[in-house]
């Protein structure tokens, strides 16, 4: 069994005899071949800028959704605590005016 340093080898290795037989066995000119290459080179260029353009934008818009989404659930966070704290201390506050009420009951004398 070959081991991944070779398997890399032989596709190398195959990489360079195919492209050996394509240019022997091609139809145009060495020079119309590389003029073929040179201008696929730039269209797949072209086409490789515009979808990484493309892919900023589109992480770029996401990032901002995200960043809202979780704007706003901080802010939804927050006034449920205020409301929990204004209720909490809305108890507290019922709860001594309670304890004073029923201390009031049982020493009149205070009064």
């Amino acid at each position: 069994m070959a081991t991944n340093g070779e398997k890399f080898l032989y596709f190398v290795i195959g990489g360079f005899v195919g492209a050996a037989i394509g240019l022997l066995l091609a139809p145009k000119s060495g020079e119309e071949t590389r003029a073929f290459l040179g201008n696929k080179y730039r269209e797949g260029t072209a086409a490789l800028g515009e979808k990484a353009r493309q892919g900023r934008e589109a992480i770029a818009e996401k990032s901002r959704e995200v960043s809202s989404k979780v704007s706003q659930t901080i802010d939804k966070g927050r006034e449920m605590i205020s409301r929990q704290r204004e209720q909490m201390n809305a108890a507290i506050e019922a709860g001594k005016q309670a304890y004073e009420e029923e201390k009031r009951k049982q020493d009149p004398a205070q009064s």
